[in-house]
């Protein structure tokens, strides 16, 4: 009968030693000493947070959040402007929809009829460079900006922020739609094509089947951003609850605030329910 050996101190070590750690623990250094120039040059003090001069005032408007005020006119108030803050994230996704779905499919180059020969033609391919571009140019401006020019341009209000949400998704939607489009499977869109299919129809039948859902669910998770991006927003006076959580913050009523705090959370957890409910039933 065989006689079983029994692991020794040195073999059980080389076991339990991760092959790798040499290049973890190098890749941890060099990610340290590349990050350390970046918080000396954005002056990241922390510690400054524990300072006596900055903590107690800190901790008085923190006291202040306790009770949040629950008054029956002041959750009226609030129910209204919530109602807004919704409105003006879902008005601002449907117009960015509808100029994102146009850019993406202008700047699908699977969609290009001149493309099935290899290399597209000269003025197709400034017509999908420039739709690039010009989704680049709107997804580069923070909705933050977009809102400051407008409320220069249209007043204060919820219109502003509409269309600064618009402007800004179109371009994050339109370059998202473009990828997903392109990353499946091409095979069917070409046939169409190379059969007489115009490019909506081969949008309909070939690219639209096989991307639905990854389509609906990216578009409902920029439903919740818009409804962050709408509270934020109405601190520049773009309307709903952030221009009026704005200005209880600076009236230093923290029980207001508070309140406004609870509500913008239950707003974003009803929004990821809603989203995820729709995802599980498209699938």
């Amino acid at each position: 009968m065989p006689i079983a050996l029994r692991p020794t101190h040195a073999m059980q070590r080389t076991k339990r030693q991760d092959p790798a750690w040499r290049q973890r623990v190098f890749c941890a250094l060099a990610s340290t000493a590349a990050l350390w120039p970046l918080l000396v040059l954005t002056e990241f003090k922390p510690w400054l947070l524990w300072e006596p001069g900055a903590l107690k005032p800190a901790l008085r408007f923190i006291a202040d959040f306790v009770p949040p005020k629950v008054d029956g006119e002041f959750l009226a108030l609030v129910a209204r402007e919530t109602w807004r803050t919704v409105a003006i994230a879902t008005a601002g996704l449907t117009l960015a929809l509808l100029l994102a779905i146009p850019l993406a499919l202008l700047s699908v180059r699977v969609l290009s009829v001149s493309g099935l020969t290899g290399r597209m033609a000269p003025i197709p391919a400034v017509v999908r460079q420039l739709v690039r571009w010009l989704m680049i140019g709107l997804r580069s401006v923070p909705e933050l900006i977009w809102a400051l020019v407008f409320v220069r341009v249209v007043g204060l209000g919820p219109t502003a922020g509409v269309l600064a949400i618009a402007l800004t998704f179109a371009g994050m939607l339109g370059k998202v739609y473009a990828e997903i489009l392109e990353s499946d499977d091409t095979h069917p869109a070409t046939s169409l094509l190379r059969n007489g299919s115009g490019r909506l129809q081969t949008f309909l039948y070939a690219l639209l089947p096989q991307s639905a859902s990854e389509l609906t669910s990216y578009t409902l998770y920029r439903w919740e951003c818009a409804i962050r991006s709408s509270a934020v927003l109405g601190f520049v006076g773009a309307g709903g609850l952030g221009q009026m959580m704005d200005a209880s913050m600076k009236m230093f009523n923290g029980s207001e605030v508070a309140t406004m705090l609870l509500v913008f959370m239950g707003l974003v957890w009803v929004a990821d329910r809603i989203s995820a409910g729709l995802r599980k039933w498209l699938e």
